[in-house]
């Protein structure tokens, strides 16, 4: 059985202890333990809320950033009246950190499992927001790339072509992913954190207002969130439609050239049709006249495109 601990001195780990039992996923010996004691039992639960006799289960999905890498990981709280066992990825789950130190500076946190567990979703907000964070500094970090591929030419001056596009989109794709899981992630804690206001028992002054705080407080994680999700989705947005023009663009090249050699094209044909007799072929001028009017033929549909404004 895998209790948090912090060097002798620092933290009272034994008022922590009285609340607070983890639980590693791999520890199949300790859960059968925990769920012969304490009646806790982690098997049936899946992504809803589930309730037992003596304990309620609140999954939340996380992401979590280590270093420029952002994982999934699963937590599972089964919230009792006097225990709290949170099942979890590892022994030392590093994401909690922040809620060990947050009972270091205020231990009448650890006076409770619900005021332990607002600690922990306290924790994991920070971490959601942290990882939006993360989100927008990638965001900010390809705006000039953007700026670049809106200009259509890059640094060296030289024409940006769709595979540079593809490469920036799908930078893109990875962080509208991360983001969409962090407001998925929010949903999960704040479901969480009602249901422990609601569960919280009413001996547990000012709980209820802190728990209050957590709530606004993941709703703005929540909507920070949102709004990066908007701005990579319009980003994504303006990249498609240039992607659509240069696409474009490269169809009326080619048009444009087609209409240009078809009436050369066409008169090229009639004079190399093998007739037995072709009277300007004989005119002391026929070559050069031929040439002439290919020219013209060439000249008249691309004078006709540019004054349709077709080359703009």
């Amino acid at each position: 059985m895998a209790i948090f601990a912090l060097p002798a001195g620092r933290f009272d780990t034994e008022v922590l202890q009285r609340h607070w039992i983890t639980l590693s996923k791999p520890d199949i010996d300790t859960a059968a333990v925990l769920r012969e004691r304490l009646g806790v039992d982690f098997a049936g639960t899946g992504s809803g809320v589930g309730e037992s006799e003596s304990f309620l289960y609140l999954p939340v999905a996380m992401n979590v950033k280590r270093g420029d890498v952002i994982e999934r990981n699963s937590i599972v709280f089964a919230l009792g009246a006097e225990f709290l066992v949170t099942l979890q990825p590892d022994e030392h789950f590093t994401l909690f950190d922040k809620a060990v130190a947050k009972m270091q500076r205020n231990p009448a946190l650890t006076a409770s499992s619900h005021s332990v567990m607002y600690a922990l979703l306290w924790a994991l907000n920070e971490e959601s927001a942290e990882v939006v964070r993360h989100g927008s500094d990638a965001l900010e970090a390809m705006n000039d790339e953007i700026e670049m591929v809106t200009t259509g030419f890059d640094q060296r001056g030289r024409e940006i072509g769709v595979a540079d596009i593809r490469e920036i989109m799908s930078r893109m794709n990875e962080t509208e992913e991360i983001v969409s899981r962090v407001q998925e992630s929010q949903l999960q804690l704040a479901r969480a954190a009602r249901h422990l206001m609601a569960d919280a028992p009413d001996t547990l002054e000012g709980l209820g207002a802190l728990i209050a705080v957590l709530v606004a407080d993941i709703d703005g994680v929540k909507e920070h969130a949102s709004f990066e999700h908007d701005k990579v989705r319009y980003l994504q947005q303006s990249l498609t439609t240039w992607l659509d023009v240069k696409q474009n663009q490269i169809v009326k090249v080619f048009t444009i050239i087609t209409a240009v050699f078809l009436p050369p094209t066409l008169i090229a044909a009639f004079c190399g049709v093998n007739f037995t007799w072709m009277p300007e072929m004989e005119w002391q001028y026929g070559f050069l006249a031929t040439t002439a009017m290919t020219l013209v033929a060439a000249v008249i549909p691309l004078v006709y495109i540019k004054r349709k404004g077709w080359l703009r």
